[in-house]
């Protein structure tokens, strides 16, 4: 409750009353019949308790007259309100059962338009707004909509939501207990959920003049301006599936508002580098061994020595190069290096630019000219073919 009472404040709304933080329970699974809060302005809390139905409201000309003078400059009175979702009216003498409550936990804003029914008096005198952090709805998915999908939708900021509602007290004979209850306005969906279903809560910015106004009790005439208020939501929403588990009454849990995706890749970017982490250790472990291994044949064989510089710790060694070392005036000949498998991921570099190439296997610069360059016969300065001295 301090949370909403913080939220409303902030946004310029009285908060008179207000219960204690642990009369309400947070719950990521609130069903009907659930105790929900509420926030509403009355001006004389015996009179819109007490207004039942059965009262003869009078014709819309002279209903402004019921207003007095002093009504109308008494300031009112604003709470926060405990309250269970599923209207029950004020005349119903027996508790009713949970099909018939129900029935009442959504009202239709255009079954308001005309001055008649159930919910007469109480769009006059007990409209109030139903605090929340989002609601859940399931898409209907497959051949006849037998697969269900749950859907989270909250504000995009991340705020909470207020959705238009109206509210009653019942009094059960043979009982001393005044129940409250409330049900939630619903509109046709805006352009953004009409995929997920065909209508949404009515959803009031705090703060707004819609809202004050709707709240307002000292307005207790039905007027098109009030219905006005109740369209669809134009500002930015969030819609994502969510766990099934949501479905079955009775569990909650905080991940019932994470979205399934999400989770799903969380789990997958945790294994891809955890599996890219152990091919890179692996791949080091191997370059070493074929580094040592490069290094005891070349030292053997007496050919040019190869350096293999790693890269920076944790980087991956893939793409490294290869340098070829010499010394000062050395000539390292491209076409004598022995090959290496293209598929590795070590590359080697073709020569050290700038130097004239030299034999390897003696220091005489042995340029590609001649007419025997290339052939079997051996090169009459005494050098001879790469190959013969691998061999």
């Amino acid at each position: 409750m301090a949370v909403i009472r913080a939220s409303l404040e902030d946004h310029g709304m009285e908060v008179d009353e207000a219960p204690d933080d642990d009369e309400l329970r947070q719950t990521y699974n609130f069903a009907p019949g659930y105790y929900g809060p509420v926030y509403r302005g009355e001006i004389d809390e015996d009179d819109p308790e007490q207004d039942g139905d059965n009262r003869q409201e009078p014709p819309e000309a002279t209903a402004e007259s019921e207003n007095t003078q002093d009504e109308k400059t008494k300031k009112p009175t604003y709470k926060l309100q405990k309250m269970r979702w599923g209207l029950i009216p004020s005349w119903t003498k027996r508790q009713v059962d949970y099909g018939s409550m129900m029935r009442t936990i959504n009202c239709r804003a255009d079954s308001l338009i005309e001055d008649r029914g159930m919910w007469t008096s109480m769009k006059r005198r007990k409209r109030c707004v139903v605090v929340c952090q989002g609601f859940y709805e399931w898409l209907k998915k497959g051949p006849g909509g037998k697969e269900r999908v749950p859907h989270y939708t909250k504000r995009k900021d991340g705020g909470l939501m207020w959705f238009a509602g109206l509210w009653d007290c019942v009094q059960y004979e043979g009982s001393d207990e005044k129940l409250y209850t409330y049900t939630i306005i619903t509109t046709e969906s805006n352009p953004y959920l009409k995929f997920l279903h065909d209508r949404m809560p009515v959803i009031l910015e705090p703060g707004s003049e819609q809202m004050k106004a709707w709240l307002d009790p000292h307005q207790t005439t039905w007027t098109p301006q009030l219905q006005s208020i109740l369209k669809p939501y134009d500002g930015e929403l969030e819609c994502y599936p969510v766990s099934k588990e949501v479905g079955k009454v009775g569990n909650n849990s905080p991940d019932f508002i994470v979205p399934v995706n999400s989770k799903e890749n969380k789990n997958n970017i945790a294994n891809f580098f955890a599996n890219a982490t152990k091919k890179k250790d692996a791949l080091k472990s191997e370059m070493e061994e074929a580094e040592d291994v490069d290094h005891a044949k070349h030292d053997q064989d007496n050919a040019p020595q190869h350096a293999v510089p790693l890269k920076e710790a944790g980087e991956s060694p893939r793409g490294t190069k290869r340098e070829l070392q010499a010394e000062e005036g050395d000539d390292i000949s491209s076409d004598k290096v022995p090959k290496v498998d293209q598929s590795s991921p070590v590359k080697h570099t073709s020569r050290v630019p700038g130097r004239p190439m030299r034999s390897a296997t003696t220091n005489k610069s042995s340029p590609r000219k001649g007419k025997n360059y290339g052939t079997k016969k051996q090169a009459s300065d005494g050098s001879q073919r790469i190959t013969n001295f691998f061999k």
